[in-house]
């Protein structure tokens, strides 16, 4: 089942700063992307209601722990294709995928706002995936024409900022220290919360062609680092946090042990446990069908 991009779309910018800037980061911390966030996806996947013999699109696939647990849930007799913009990414997949012996998912690499051409599947997921759209309403259009009539859709996007201090209060702290990127600073998109406010985000759903739009709040704890140091260097290269330092250059690093410094007192209210450290987070589950 080989995903092919369509090749008269143009090619997004932001494929680019994804592989080029942000995937060797995302790699370095897997531990947190992963392991940190799981706890979202184990919320929802006993809602999921998959079924044996499923086709199901796993968008933005990541290192493909969400595919796995798709292509198990729906049993060898079904198949899950893993989508995602950064080969680094699927090679971790890939290699996921021989370690657990799961022989009924595959990956392949593909902007999938460009669209994909694929046989229709029963079932679309994305964690985390779908809020990184340029276009949100041609991204999840794309989505929808791979789907089969009455095909089902479920992503996780993040809520509000208020609730997901994990990201923003580092944020504020470093913004203490520097200045918010500028409007021309290279950035990994309309960004982590862009699918936030439910109101918008039904409305391209709709757009987009889908029915019976349903959003249900999952609250989790993810972990942000094992230890401050961890949480500190995490903060750093990825997220709000990250983009402002990043974008400040020579500055940031010259302000760099008072940022740290300052994000050591911050995490030292943290309560560690289970290995790590954990703070509150929330997350949309937003299911959708397409038009039988």
């Amino acid at each position: 089942m080989p995903a092919e991009v369509r090749p008269e779309a143009p090619a997004s910018p932001l494929v680019d700063f994804w592989n080029e800037v942000l995937a060797p980061k995302f790699i370095r911390y897997r531990h947190v992307l992963v392991g940190g966030l799981s706890r979202h996806s184990e919320a929802v996947f006993p809602r999921l209601d998959i079924r044996k013999g499923e086709r199901i699109l796993d968008v933005g696939c990541g290192f493909g722990d969400t595919a796995i647990r798709l292509a198990d849930a729906t049993g060898p007799e079904g198949a899950v294709v893993g989508v995602d913009c950064c080969q680094a990414f699927l090679d971790h997949a890939w290699h996921l995928a021989e370690l657990s012996w799961t022989p009924n998912v595959r990956f392949a690499c593909a902007d999938v706002e460009r669209g994909i051409d694929q046989p229709q599947f029963d079932m679309a997921f994305a964690r985390f995936g779908t809020q990184f759209f340029m276009n949100p309403v041609a991204g999840l259009r794309a989505i929808r024409s791979c789907l089969r009539p009455g095909g089902r859709l479920a992503h996780i996007v993040w809520r509000d900022r208020i609730d997901n201090p994990w990201v923003f209060e580092a944020r504020d702290v470093v913004r203490r220290f520097l200045p918010a990127p500028g409007d021309d600073a290279l950035t990994c998109g309309p960004g982590p919360f862009s699918m936030a406010d439910e109101a918008v985000t039904r409305a391209q759903m709709e757009a987009a062609g889908f029915t019976d739009i349903r959003f249900e709040r999952i609250d989790a704890k993810v972990e942000v680092g094992r230890d401050i140091a961890d949480a500190i260097a995490f903060q750093l290269a990825i997220g709000p946090a990250g983009e402002t330092f990043r974008a400040a250059g020579a500055l940031a690093e010259e302000k760099r042990p008072e940022i740290e410094a300052a994000l050591a007192a911050m995490f030292d209210g943290v309560i560690a446990r289970e290995g790590g450290l954990w703070m509150d987070s929330s997350s949309w589950l937003i299911t959708a069908t397409t038009p039988a």
